[in-house]
């Protein structure tokens, strides 16, 4: 009988990393993540840790996002504390989000 192969395993992508990335670092990597999905081919546990990652990693950018807002809230002396919600203004400045 010929001998069935079966696919080697996914390795695990680490999830618990992304605390030690920069702002520019976990951007690209979500790109890149981003890419793999929409290029297709993978199979369905590679899609799902790769969909995991990405939820990661966009974590981790909204972390570093929500900190420049603080900061220059801070910096502008209209410091609203950490609960509150962004303004309209703070979140179109610039244009971006």
């Amino acid at each position: 009988m010929p001998k069935t192969t079966e696919p080697a395993p996914t390795p695990a992508v680490p999830l618990d990393d992304a605390h030690d990335l920069s702002y520019e670092q976990a951007r690209d990597e979500l790109v890149a993540v981003v890419a793999r999905l929409e290029a297709g081919g993978a199979t369905l546990e590679e899609s799902l840790v790769l969909w995991e990652r990405g939820e990661v990693l966009a974590a981790r950018c909204q972390e570093w996002l929500d900190g420049a807002r603080e900061r220059l809230a801070s910096a502008r002396g209209d410091d609203p504390g950490p609960d509150a919600e962004p303004s309209d203004a703070a979140t179109t400045a610039g244009g971006a989000r």
